[in-house]
């Protein structure tokens, strides 16, 4: 298997940078970056950049939810809310609200 892929990023090889120019004098082109795959495989491992990994979800996001659609609403358990009044040496009030989730992840079921 190989050690490199291509950027995914539809127009990355339209970006006109000098890492990108390619080819013999007289028929040069502009080319796609070619990435290092690394173990930990993150959006970099496919796309060069931030612009071209958005250039990509914008253009393909439709297929990519048909892959794995959402038809019910995801929930985290949580106590309830504690609503505390504070107020500053100045006379100022203010309220902070704090939202603490309910660890799951040790429940057998």
């Amino acid at each position: 298997m190989s050690e490199h892929v291509w950027c995914h990023g539809p127009e990355c090889h339209t970006y006109v940078t000098t890492d990108r120019v390619r080819g013999s004098k007289g028929s040069k082109v502009l080319r796609t970056r070619k990435l290092k795959i690394y173990s930990n495989r993150t959006m970099y491992s496919y796309f060069c950049s931030q612009y071209c990994y958005q250039t990509f979800a914008d253009k393909y996001v439709e297929q990519i939810i048909r892959i794995a659609p959402r038809t019910e609403p995801l929930e985290t358990r949580i106590e309830d809310p504690k609503r505390e009044k504070h107020e500053t040496h100045y006379g100022h009030t203010y309220y902070d609200t704090t939202i603490k989730k309910i660890d799951t992840s040790n429940n057998v079921g």
